[in-house]
């Protein structure tokens, strides 16, 4: 059975550009290879959003569609 196994394969862990919402009341971040435009507003409340890095697990955007 395999409902006791553990996932042995380690997550890559890296410092990733994301853009976190301005507003006080808003808790909205995005990472920077996953925005729609060169500086988006919050998905959420649509307040400005600011440029930060955060340690995050890699992702990679394949789409065709990002900035």
């Amino acid at each position: 059975m395999a409902f006791g196994r553990r996932n042995d394969e380690e997550v890559k862990l890296e410092e990733t550009k994301i853009w976190v919402c301005n507003s006080d009341n808003c808790k909205c971040w995005i990472r920077d290879n996953f925005k729609s435009s060169d500086v988006p507003l919050c998905p959420i409340c649509k307040s400005e959003m600011s440029l930060t890095t955060k340690e995050l697990q890699v992702i990679h955007n394949h789409s065709k569609n990002f900035m």
